[in-house]
């Protein structure tokens, strides 16, 4: 008795089993199609993924993501760096006053425009963060709003962290625009590929762009230099004019040191 209820129950088990196996390609043929195009998207590579063409809401939001990031990592940032920099040759303490505040303000937009392209990017694009873009420019995202807290914690002068707060700030600074720069880059590059479209005109006004921007940099560090150099030639130059005044002088109020006076022997 105990034997023949074990093979009903076998055969009962091996019944359910052939049912279920007709049942599954049933229902994969009845389910829902926008659930099959999930999965076929979720089984095939990245790269048919990313060759997918393009829909005209799709191709419009990559070209605003890449106008704000260029906006604000590839133009506004360095604008900063360069403005704050202006101030080490400026002497008149409104216009020093001045350029510091159009270094804040420059920055404060270029934040609110990397925000809005980070926004923009997370909700619209595929974020998979498995290609080199993504990768940088979600740690670019946190080093940008890590600056200006930086930025708005900025000690007195004469206090002893004054050094490295500044020695900070102007590294990170300098960082996020080389980073930033080099990423916009990448971006362009990565929009090539798969678009298919000729990116040439904007790469070479970037390299443009850049260039410009690195010879000011560079010619500002320099300018200091220029300008001591014309000081101490017009210091020497005045101070020649000074000691052939004082010879003349000299010259006027005592005798030649070369005249001969004659004696008389009595």
């Amino acid at each position: 008795m105990l034997l023949f209820g074990r093979k009903r129950l076998l055969v009962v088990l091996g019944s359910c089993s052939t049912i279920l196996s007709l049942l599954t390609p049933i229902q994969c043929v009845s389910s829902n199609p926008d659930s099959l195009n999930q999965s076929y998207k979720a089984v095939q590579p990245l790269e048919v993924i990313a060759s997918s063409p393009l829909t005209p809401k799709l191709s419009l939001q990559l070209k605003l993501h890449a106008f704000l990031l260029w906006s604000s990592v590839g133009f506004l940032m360095p604008i900063g760096v360069l403005l704050i920099r202006v101030t080490n040759n400026v002497k008149s303490t409104r216009s020093i006053r001045i350029l510091f505040y159009c270094h804040v303000a420059s920055q404060i937009v270029a934040v609110i425009l990397a925000t809005a392209g980070a926004v923009l990017s997370i909700s619209n694009f595929e974020n998979a963060f498995n290609n080199t873009h993504q990768r940088i420019g979600l740690a670019l995202y946190g080093f940008i709003w890590l600056q200006p807290l930086i930025g708005f914690l900025r000690p007195d002068r004469g206090v002893r962290f004054r050094s490295i707060w500044y020695l900070t700030h102007w590294l990170l600074g300098i960082a996020i625009c080389v980073v930033g720069v080099a990423n916009v880059y990448i971006g362009i590059h990565t929009y090539h590929e798969r678009t298919g479209r000729s990116v040439r005109p904007w790469t070479v006004l970037l390299t443009v762009e850049v260039s410009a921007m690195a010879f000011v940099y560079l010619f500002q560090d320099r300018w200091n230099h220029v300008v001591r150099q014309q000081q101490q030639q017009e210091a020497a130059a005045l101070g020649d004019d000074d000691d052939d005044d004082d010879e003349q002088s000299e010259e006027h109020v005592y005798p030649a040191n070369d005249h001969k006076e004659v004696a008389v022997v009595p």
